[in-house]
């Protein structure tokens, strides 16, 4: 039980900071949660590699429902345009958080018996595209509507070109690419963390 409290309470925390801070704006494309959430797959990867899957499938469990009650209280606050949080909103977020933190657990212990770097890169990679992919298109695809008829998200399915520069896509489009890339970016990052936390860790629990 003493292994989860740190995983569990660091999950927590990240969960919590990302709700709130996914209501800031940072710029055209981005909110200030895309830069806390990513690090949801390092607690992960860390619990994975320190403790193995089964503890860090509670650990992501936990997050999961750190992320419904987080949801739940944002659907009943009203904020400028209606509830902070809304029902695709709130399913999107849960249906993404679990699926792609499962996904990378999935990926990480295939690729643990490699080197270092490989498995906790795949799998937050494969992780981080997996959420990108499902939130989005769950919160805000035009043809996934009739999940919620009465939110409309025809703000979010105006033609633009992709991050004010490529091809003509749905605003939505551009909003899941930059989030995916600074995704990308904090994987490669958290590698540093990661391999500190392993290395001054590893002797103590061996």
């Amino acid at each position: 039980m003493s292994r989860l409290i740190p995983g569990v309470l660091a999950m927590a925390a990240i969960v919590v900071a990302s709700n709130i801070l996914v209501q800031v704006l940072l710029g055209q494309w981005l909110t200030w949660g895309a830069l806390t959430y990513p690090f949801a797959f390092l607690v992960t990867d860390l619990m994975n590699r320190l403790y193995g899957p089964a503890t860090a499938r509670k650990v992501v469990l936990a997050g999961f429902v750190t992320g419904i009650l987080c949801s739940l209280i944002g659907t009943q606050i009203q904020g400028e345009f209606g509830p902070l949080v809304t029902w695709r909103v709130a399913l999107g977020s849960g249906l993404a958080f679990l699926a792609a933190q499962l996904t990378d657990i999935v990926v990480f212990d295939r690729l643990r018996g490699g080197r270092w770097w490989r498995a906790p890169l795949a799998s937050s990679i494969a992780g981080s595209a997996l959420d990108t992919a499902l939130f989005f298109s769950i919160a805000f695809a035009a043809s996934l509507s009739f999940i919620e008829p009465g939110n409309d998200v025809s703000w979010a399915n105006e033609a633009l070109p992709l991050l004010g520069l490529g091809p003509t896509v749905p605003l939505w489009v551009s909003l899941a690419v930059a989030d995916w890339g600074v995704k990308l970016a904090l994987v490669v990052i958290a590698l540093v963390p990661f391999r500190l936390i392993v290395g001054h860790l590893r002797p103590r629990l061996a």
